[in-house]
């Protein structure tokens, strides 16, 4: 008797001890997993934050009656040319730094500031003479104004190396500046010119030549235009899959066959739906390349399987007595599945709709092969017109040569990382919503 109590003491104990070694396994997996979000979270979010702040110098700029012609008090002229502006900005920069007649100075000067601040500047003075038209005073010629003009990414990294010199690779990194420029760029700090402000261009603005000039508002456009043809594409015909299939469809080979197709399709890798989307919709088709009409219809593919299966899943998650009690109330088939079967399942079956978009969201492979990577300088108004996608647009800024790209990039990752974020939220609370209902 002894023996057997002994026996079932150290059987007790040993699984005693195996439940807190595999409870000490389960909170190490969960703790190495936080750490590796956070370290992944924490990389994303600095070499994202310059992307958010942009340098600035503030210049007292003279419209000069000389540059721009007329007489001093007269309003701004009609049309500015490049060369115009370019020439107010030279002056600008003479005024703070001093006057010179060398080219190489000039240039260096020049550099300070992005290559689109004369066109920046066109802009502005045309936008306030229209302003001023319905005012009886407002910027005349001759006129000082004073306006802040973005630096360009190298002026800017000099900028905030400046603020972190004690670090030897900051240094390094500063060294390839021109003397000219870091002079030029010291003299415009020490007089407290340059000022630091939040890039809320990077929002409004689409792909630019330049790293300070560019923005992803081109790139969003053009994914919500693929994101919701995919979506009024993929979510009916999806979704009446599913119910023919779950609840309609008779259980022979025929339907075998077309089940496991609609499995296999959903494990089929993104890039052969982009080469099925090349193949039919651009070269036989022939619709619109780097459109995000063919976008759409490439990411309606490549969501279709994911949806069916999610909603079949769904569907099957009804109990078969709700069935059973429609039909024996004698509701049809068809009253049965639309009246109490989908409205249960409804929750499933969105669920499972918003997941498959948020993965088309991130799809890269299957719109480079379509041509999604044109460089498009203004949003498309409509799907038909030439377009990129956020991906798309993170991959072609990280693999730019520019080091100031690649600041750009992480900083539409995490755009990306927020909707994707906001996408899953909408998920559990439709989810939940639809829940109480039920």
């Amino acid at each position: 008797m002894n023996k057997t109590l002994d026996s079932i003491d150290k059987h007790l104990k040993r699984r005693h001890r195996a439940d807190r070694r595999y409870r000490l396994y389960g909170q190490l997996a969960i703790v190495f997993a936080l750490l590796f979000l956070l370290m992944f979270f924490f990389s994303i979010i600095t070499r994202a934050l310059p992307a958010f702040w942009y340098q600035t110098a503030s210049l007292s700029l003279e419209l000069s009656a000389r540059v721009l012609g007329g007489e001093a008090g007269d309003p701004l002229p009609r049309e500015i040319s490049e060369r115009q502006a370019r020439k107010l900005l030279d002056a600008a920069l003479a005024l703070e730094l001093g006057p010179s007649s060398e080219r190489a100075i000039l240039r260096a000067r020049r550099a300070l500031l992005t290559p689109l601040a004369a066109l920046e500047l066109k802009k502005l003075l045309l936008e306030k003479r229209y302003k001023d038209q319905e005012r009886e005073q407002g910027v005349r010629i001759g006129d000082k104004l004073l306006l802040p003009f973005a630096l360009s990414s190298e002026s800017g990294n000099y900028i905030s190396s400046l603020r972190y010199s004690q670090l030897g690779s900051k240094e390094e990194e500063a060294s390839s500046l021109p003397e000219p420029q870091r002079r030029s760029l010291s003299i415009l700090q020490q007089r407290g010119l340059i000022e630091k402000r939040f890039n809320f261009a990077f929002f409004v603005r689409s792909d630019s030549r330049t790293a300070t000039s560019a923005g992803i508002w081109g790139a969003l456009v053009g994914s919500f235009w693929a994101l919701l043809i995919a979506f009024i594409l993929a979510f009916p015909l999806g979704l009446f899959t599913a119910l023919h299939l779950q609840e309609f469809a008779p259980r022979n080979r025929l339907t075998y066959v077309i089940e496991v197709a609609i499995y296999n399709l959903a494990a089929v890798p993104s890039i052969v739906f982009g080469l099925l989307g090349l193949s039919i919709f651009l070269n036989w088709w022939h619709l619109p390349r780097s459109a995000s009409l063919v976008g759409g219809l490439v990411l309606a593919l490549m969501t279709l399987p994911t949806i069916v299966v999610a909603s079949r899943n769904a569907l099957a998650s009804v109990s078969e007595g709700i069935r059973s009690a429609g039909l024996a109330l004698g509701a049809s088939r068809e009253q049965v599945v639309f009246h109490h079967v989908l409205p249960r399942a409804m929750p499933g079956i969105l669920t499972g709709t918003i997941i498959g978009m948020a993965q088309a969201l991130g799809e890269t492979a299957p719109l480079l092969m379509i041509g999604m990577v044109a460089f498009v300088a203004q949003a498309p108004m409509t799907p038909l017109e030439p377009a990129t996608a956020l991906p798309v647009q993170i991959f072609l800024w990280a693999d730019h040569p520019d080091p100031a790209f690649s600041s750009r990039s992480a900083a539409a990752i995490l755009v990306m990382l927020v909707f994707l974020v906001v996408m899953n939220a909408a998920a559990v609370i439709l989810r939940r919503s639809f829940e109480r209902r039920g």
